[in-house]
């Protein structure tokens, strides 16, 4: 099976070795260019690219999926795309151009929770179950018809960060088990309901903001789903006022480490702007 693999970021290592110790080794992978990173702005790879440069792959970063792009990708004569995390839309015509078209892992049970940041959307609105999906793409996102899915439950300490890495592996065996079955016509795809889809949009840095104060299940649900980016913040003798208009005197102060205890939201460590990270009750203590 000549079999193409679309994705940028560290999880698609995963998906990656999955499918290479299933003797299912993709014959090019697509992934972001190389970008600045870091202090010093030097340009670095994809962890995509760098494990398909460790395993002998042919690997492809466009800039633009266009015409040109696309002739450069018919010769590999596709049988199969898989698209895990590329960071791009992908054009329809790319979609089609594989013999048996281009399946897409999402991490919600879909239609939802469609779109950029379904791990976040889940914890955020406080479910206690999600799961990922499998799905034949079209260019209208996340709305292809479902061919496999699997269900997990949410810890209820659990952060994105914890449960984006359990999704992960419970995506990358799913795949490997769905592959075949799915190229020998075995599978019967489901197509979704419209009326039930939700959006989880792209995260903002402001999103993060809390009052701490506030209600505190809220806050705890923001802290884990927000601990990568933005992460839960509030401004140095702020209040909620001043924060909703936008108006801060005070400095930025990240919450590290924080606990719901007995219904109240305790915040255990910080990381004030320009200054190390310290226990919140020191912080406090100091006069923030």
């Amino acid at each position: 099976m000549n079999l193409a693999f679309w994705g940028t970021p560290d999880l698609t290592t995963t998906y990656l070795d999955a499918l290479k110790t299933a003797g299912m080794m993709p014959v090019v992978i697509i992934t972001n260019p190389d970008r600045p990173k870091g202090r010093g702005q030097e340009m670095a790879a994809t962890p995509a690219k760098l494990w398909a440069i460790e395993h002998n792959v042919p690997v492809l970063q466009p800039e633009k999926l266009d015409e040109a792009f696309f002739h450069e990708l018919s010769v590999f004569a596709l049988d199969l795309s898989v698209v895990v995390a590329y960071g791009k839309i992908i054009p329809q015509n790319f979609i089609d151009l594989p013999k048996h078209s281009t399946l897409n892992v999402h991490y919600s049970l879909l239609p939802q929770y469609r779109g950029a940041a379904p791990t976040e959307s889940a914890i955020l609105n406080g479910d206690t179950e999600t799961g990922c999906s499998i799905q034949v793409m079209r260019f209208k996102l996340d709305s292809g018809p479902i061919i496999a899915e699997e269900i997990t439950s949410i810890g209820p300490d659990e952060t994105t960060t914890d449960l984006r890495r359990r999704l992960t592996n419970i995506g990358a065996k799913l795949l490997v088990e769905t592959l075949p079955k799915y190229i020998a016509g075995e599978l019967n795809a489901r197509e979704q309901d419209d009326s039930l889809a939700t959006r989880s949009g792209k995260i903002k840095k402001e999103d993060g903001l809390i009052d701490p104060a506030g209600d505190p299940i809220e806050n705890y649900r923001k802290f884990r789903a927000y601990i990568e980016w933005p992460r839960t913040y509030f401004f140095q003798n702020d209040n909620r006022a001043q924060a909703e208009q936008s108006s801060h005197d005070g400095k930025r102060v990240i919450i590290t480490k924080a606990h719901l205890e007995n219904g109240t939201f305790v915040i255990d460590r910080v990381l004030p702007e320009g200054k190390n990270e310290i226990a919140y009750g020191d912080f406090a203590r100091l006069g923030k």
